[in-house]
């Protein structure tokens, strides 16, 4: 591949995929590192996890390196948490419904809408699988979504109204993910 602004650099390609289809062949075949959107197709990470290391020949890795993404909303208790993440089933049903990322409603507002069985249903997979808690409940959630799909990393987003409270929830993941990870 050529790529003019990387010329001279040595850039890691990674694939990025979402279903045990040709990203995940792709990125299996060629010997790549492959990023697995869990946060936007969950019910067919393992099915994309398992396409790729079936393909898998060593090339710019001897081995398969997977990352998997997970929309993650730290705050300092449980109940912080899922107030701040109340806006994403509204954020998810404007994209699926066709108007796009729309801006991020406030909680207030979020907890203010009414929604329909029908809208409830269609976001409840990306709702449901959303890591949303206090430190210890999102590190053990995501601990468990790193030994389940053999990931060797994990990518995090969050969404938040505010930038504050992203940048807060980014802060306490790190912070109880290193003292978990080590056992402290």
């Amino acid at each position: 591949m050529h790529v003019t602004p990387a010329e001279g650099a040595d850039v890691e390609v990674v694939v990025l995929g979402s279903t045990p289809g040709e990203s995940a062949r792709v990125a299996g075949e060629h010997g790549l590192p492959f990023a697995v959107s869990y946060h936007l197709v969950p019910h067919l990470v393992l099915d994309a996890v398992a396409a790729y290391r079936e393909a898998f020949r060593p090339g710019r890795v001897a081995e398969p390196h997977l990352i998997v993404s997970a929309d993650v909303v730290v705050a300092e208790t449980d109940a912080r948490a899922r107030e701040l993440a109340a806006p994403y089933a509204q954020w998810v049903l404007d994209i699926r419904a066709g108007r796009g990322a729309r801006p991020y409603v406030t909680p207030a507002q979020a907890r203010a809408r009414e929604w329909t069985p029908e809208e409830r249903a269609g976001v409840a997979d990306r709702v449901d699988t959303q890591f949303v808690g206090a430190p210890d409940t999102a590190c053990d959630r995501l601990a468990t979504l790193a030994r389940v799909t053999g990931a060797d990393e994990l990518l995090v987003t969050t969404i938040t109204t505010d930038h504050a409270d992203r940048v807060r929830s980014h802060e306490l993941l790190a912070e109880a993910w290193a003292g978990w990870r080590t056992g402290g």
